[in-house]
């Protein structure tokens, strides 16, 4: 019996010793940095994976085949809509319009030559010297050198056209894309991509996506998609240096349809681009701030966080009360916005919250 009461009595003398230490730390005040609630204006921006396309991107494809002769441009020049770029070789199209400029010549002498039998024919007819048949005959030969004449003059037209087609002209004013081709270099309309593509980059279309669920917050502020587009806010375009472009932007366009595998949503914006900087087929971050107005932000750590649910210390009479508050899920890595559980004018403890007791008095540093 001696020993288990030599046991016990330090067990109790310790229990009681803890007790009396917890006591001791909750009446002794604890002096800790303090934040007194206040609200204000608030950005938070949201980053968006980017691509940067021409306000159009059009491919300069052969519309008849032949050898490459010429090319007077380099990738990157700019250049004025109708400006010459590539040249085909045209001894083979120019023989083409040769023979089909005589073949309408050949038609038309042909046609007269008929026009002239069929009128002497209808004379004849005319004195009963010949017979219908005979004047029927004639008056059809007529019709044929007639339609002899426009299918020679559709040919003469046709070639005309492709002697056209060996020069490539810029369809609009542009930036020269890749030029993968040579002088020398055996080109069809077939060819894959083009000689090279003109991209028409005095404003840029940005691409990027944006979650169903962001879209719909905007759709049920704005209820409709016209009037969200309005509403949203200037974008800035980050390049992959870090560096941002000198010009903002604004949404364009929303894509009615959701992709079924990401469940998101195509968005294009518009960027002027008067000095060339951004090219067709670059990457960058869209930057898309978010404005609270008149909120609540405190820093995160002045929060700790228990099961998924964030608290702070509020100080209430002087000793630390804890909190439940509900934020906004989006955030800058740094503050949160409180939505609900702080008023203006309450006091929290600003830093190492997590460590502080229940109920402890608490005084400012």
């Amino acid at each position: 019996m001696k020993k288990y009461l030599l046991i016990i009595i330090p067990l109790l003398m310790l229990s009681c010793a803890s007790s009396h230490q917890q006591e001791s730390d909750l009446d002794e005040p604890q002096s800790h940095e303090l934040l007194t609630i206040s609200a204000r204006d608030f950005e938070i921006n949201t980053e968006y994976a980017a691509t940067i396309k021409g306000l159009q991107d059009i491919s300069v494809i052969p519309r008849i085949e032949g050898y490459l002769q010429g090319i007077y441009v380099k990738e990157g020049d700019r250049v004025k809509a109708g400006q010459l770029l590539f040249r085909i070789d045209d001894a083979v199209w120019r023989a083409a319009v040769t023979e089909a400029s005589a073949n309408v010549q050949q038609m038309s002498a042909a046609l007269e030559k008929a026009d002239l039998e069929f009128e002497g024919k209808q004379k004849l007819h005319e004195q009963s010297v010949i017979s219908d048949y005979e004047l029927a005959a004639v008056k059809s030969d007529l019709a044929v050198a007639k339609a002899n004449l426009s299918a020679a003059q559709a040919s003469l037209t046709s070639a005309r056209n492709n002697l056209s087609y060996t020069e490539l002209r810029s369809p609009s004013d542009g930036v020269v894309g890749r030029i993968p081709y040579r002088k020398g270099d055996y080109v069809s309309p077939s060819i894959e991509y083009g000689l090279t593509r003109i991209s028409e980059n005095g404003q840029m279309r940005v691409y990027f996506s944006m979650t169903e669920a962001k879209i719909m917050e905007y759709l049920s502020e704005y209820k409709s998609l016209t009037a969200a587009i309005d509403a949203m806010p200037e974008l800035r375009l980050q390049f992959s240096n870090g560096q941002f472009y000198e010009r903002t932007g604004r949404v364009e366009s929303i894509s009615g349809i959701i992709d079924e595998q990401t469940g998101a949503v195509s968005v294009c914006a518009l960027f002027n681009n008067p000095n060339g900087i951004l090219l067709s087929g670059g990457t960058a971050k869209i930057v898309m701030p978010t404005i609270h107005a008149n909120a609540i932000v405190i820093p995160q750590e002045a929060t700790y966080s228990i099961q998924d649910k964030v608290y702070v210390m509020k100080v209430v009479d002087g000793k630390a009360v804890s909190t439940i508050i509900q934020v906004e899920g989006r955030n800058n890595g740094k503050d949160y916005v409180v939505t609900d559980g702080l008023s203006v004018g309450d006091v929290i403890i600003a830093k190492g919250s997590g460590f502080v007791q229940e109920g402890a008095m608490v005084v400012e540093r």
